[in-house]
């Protein structure tokens, strides 16, 4: 084989050595796991409210819930396997969040509970934390003023 020289060459050859990726089947996955939790949340918030809580209870008690069967799969090394075959579907929904914050603390439970996992815990979701916290305070401060 000779040597590869320019990037076309290099482009042709990576295309040539990857494998088409299913993206109809990646998405038809991600649109019914994504659906499914969002309808185990939703007939969550049914039955809470059917029990009489008002909706700003019931809404946080799906969250939670959602949030912990989430943390728990990821401990238990079941929700990568649901990633991997749902994609977007389970990551996109709260359940997402509960994911990249457990996986960093059991990856770096090693390194001790003060430097691993406190301190590597929020390496995926801290910079949306940051970014989200500071829009919506953007946001406030120009609802504030403007309306």
């Amino acid at each position: 084989m000779k040597p590869i020289e320019t990037k076309q060459e290099y482009s042709n050859y990576v295309d040539q050595k990857s494998p088409n990726s299913p993206i109809l089947k990646n998405c038809f996955n991600a649109f019914w796991v994504g659906g499914l939790i969002c309808s185990i949340g939703q007939i969550l918030f049914d039955f809470c409210k059917f029990k009489g809580l008002d909706e700003t209870s019931s809404s946080s008690i799906v969250s939670i819930v959602l949030i912990g069967i989430a943390a728990i799969l990821t401990g238990l090394n079941i929700f990568n396997k649901i990633g991997k075959f749902a994609g977007a579907g389970s990551l996109v929904p709260i359940t997402g969040f509960a994911n990249s914050i457990v996986s960093p603390a059991i990856e770096y439970k090693s390194e001790g509970y003060v430097m691993g996992v406190g301190g590597k815990m929020f390496t995926v979701a801290g910079p949306v934390l940051v970014f989200g916290i500071s829009a919506s305070v953007i946001i406030g401060i120009i609802y504030t003023f403007f309306v």
